[in-house]
């Protein structure tokens, strides 16, 4: 009984009918718990709908019956990974090779993995090896070009993207990559987009990297208009898919506010954490420049947009059993210390080569009164951008629903009210350790702040700090282009879109803010 139910889920699996064949094995392994094909074929079809957690469990009791599948390593790898266990899944993957070295789909794991965790330079051999093996697998094309775009290797970036549409015109994420990275689009490429982004079988995600692509080739053309109309209809509808609760974010950060308005308790070591330099901002703020100039240091290394800080913070919330920030005035001075040691340990692989690094993932704006108790010799770096560009930069932007009031320019204005205002508690408790530091600053007079930075980091003047365009690492965002070039003062843009930003502009000053 259980052969032929497992027979039946093969052949409903060959027939892209998952939920079916998902019943059909947990019939089986009903029927014979123990039984490995089925525990097997489970990890699989819960990892096809997004349950790592669950196909971890079941990839890792069979691990013993097939030691040598390279699949199945490969399977783990994926499961491990997207759980956060990225060594672990990257020696799953790398083993994946060694057992088959002619397995596209093993190199193209491996090279993936090793991107996504900032190894950029060596994800290019793995992801090249795969395309060797399978010239026509696009995945590794795509991930090849990013990496590239990553490294500042640009003008190859845009080959590689070019390379994938010739093969696939209507390929919504190597469109995306190209407007990230080309600083022109032809009337070929619109009227390609076009009928893109027209076609009815297109999933809601790449119709939405299609007309932001396509947005942006009409802004290089000189056709504001237009990109505005599509920017307004492609985040009206993304609004409707968000779970952004504004009002909730408000509440948020006002409690957090209060939470760290008290006295906190006096840290054991008021040394702990001086080799972490925290970079908070909105997005499209500067915040990538800001890091790459520091990055180009001798002294310090740019990590990206880490999360190591917000899952310590998760991790003591779940040990609490209540919300953050309602359990701050419970942590004691020997609390914080312990969850400062904990996040410097898992942030060590950033400090094996420079003694300092960088930390500049996009909620840290909220985490920094614990961040400080956590770390007291840390620095903090806050960086701030005239707000209707900020705004305007994050509603053309295609994020993810982590940054779910990008989609609404009313929704852009709370958030980045609610930003000004926290950061602005944070500069007025925590002097000599949060800088306030404007784009526009930076921008018009590089050498003076830049020298500025690294006083209040402690560091000496570095004039590689002055040449950060020079600097070759990897850059994770959709700045990655822009930081290779030298300081421009030409990226404001709400002058193009002169009356559309009027309500925003308005919101804005209701709340006291003005343009920097």
């Amino acid at each position: 009984m259980t052969a032929r139910l497992l027979a039946k889920a093969r052949q409903e699996w060959a027939q892209r009918q998952f939920d079916a064949a998902e019943r059909s094995i947990a019939a089986a392994l009903a029927l014979a718990p123990e039984d490995a094909e089925a525990t097997r074929m489970l990890g699989t079809a819960v990892q096809r709908r997004g349950d790592h957690a669950k196909a971890a469990e079941c990839f890792k009791r069979v691990l013993a019956t097939w030691p040598a599948d390279p699949a199945l390593r490969i399977g783990l790898g994926i499961a491990l990974f997207e759980q956060g266990e990225t060594d672990e899944a990257i020696t799953h993957l790398r083993y994946a090779c060694e057992l088959a070295p002619a397995s596209a789909q093993a190199w193209f794991n491996l090279g993936e993995a090793l991107q996504r965790q900032a190894c950029t330079t060596k994800a290019i051999a793995p992801l090249r090896r795969a395309i060797e093996l399978d010239p026509a697998h696009l995945s590794a094309r795509l991930s090849l070009a990013k990496a590239q775009a990553s490294l500042g290797q640009v003008d190859a970036a845009v080959a590689g993207f070019r390379d994938v549409l010739r093969c696939a015109p209507f390929n919504a994420e190597a469109w995306h990559g190209l407007s990230l990275n080309a600083s022109h689009f032809d009337a070929a490429d619109v009227t390609c987009l076009q009928r893109a982004c027209a076609r009815t079988d297109v999933p809601a995600n790449d119709r939405d990297l299609l007309s932001f692509a396509l947005a942006k080739a009409l802004e290089s053309r000189g056709d504001y208009a237009q990109a505005f109309d599509l920017f307004r209809r492609v985040n009206e509808s993304r609004r409707t898919r968000m779970k952004w609760d504004a009002a909730g974010e408000r509440r948020h950060v006002d409690a957090i506010r209060r939470a760290f308005a008290g006295d906190m308790p006096s840290p054991l070591n008021t040394g702990l954490g001086r080799e972490v330099i925290f970079i908070v901002s909105m997005p499209r703020s500067g915040s990538t420049l800001v890091e790459h100039i520091l990055a180009s240091h001798p002294q310090i290394e740019g990590a990206n947009e880490i999360k190591d800080l917000r899952q310590v913070i998760e991790a003591e919330t779940r040990r609490h059993g209540t919300a953050f920030p309602q359990w701050v005035p419970l942590a004691t001075a020997g609390d914080w210390q312990r969850l400062g040691h904990d996040y410097l340990a898992r942030t060590s692989r950033w400090r094996q080569t420079k003694p300092r690094f960088t930390d500049k993932n996009l909620l840290n704006w909220r985490l920094v009164g614990a961040a400080l108790a956590m770390l007291p010799a840390a620095r903090v770096i806050v960086v701030r951008r005239d707000p209707v560009e900020t705004c305007l930069a994050c509603y053309r932007q295609c994020f993810t629903e982590e940054i779910g009031f990008a989609s609404d320019l009313d929704e852009a204005a709370d958030y980045c009210i609610d930003f000004l205002c926290l950061t602005r508690f944070w500069l007025d408790h925590h002097p000599g350790r949060v800088i306030d530091l404007p784009y526009e600053s930076l921008v018009a007079e590089p050498e003076p702040a830049i020298r500025r930075l690294l006083d209040f980091c402690d560091l000496p003047f570095d004039s590689a700090c002055l040449d950060f365009h020079r600097t070759k690492r990897a850059v994770l965002t959709p700045s990655a282009a822009q930081v290779r070039q030298p300081l421009r003062r030409d990226t404001a843009r709400s002058a193009h879109y002169s009356d559309k930003l009027d309500r925003l502009r308005q919101r804005l000053r209701e709340a006291g803010i003005s343009a920097a």
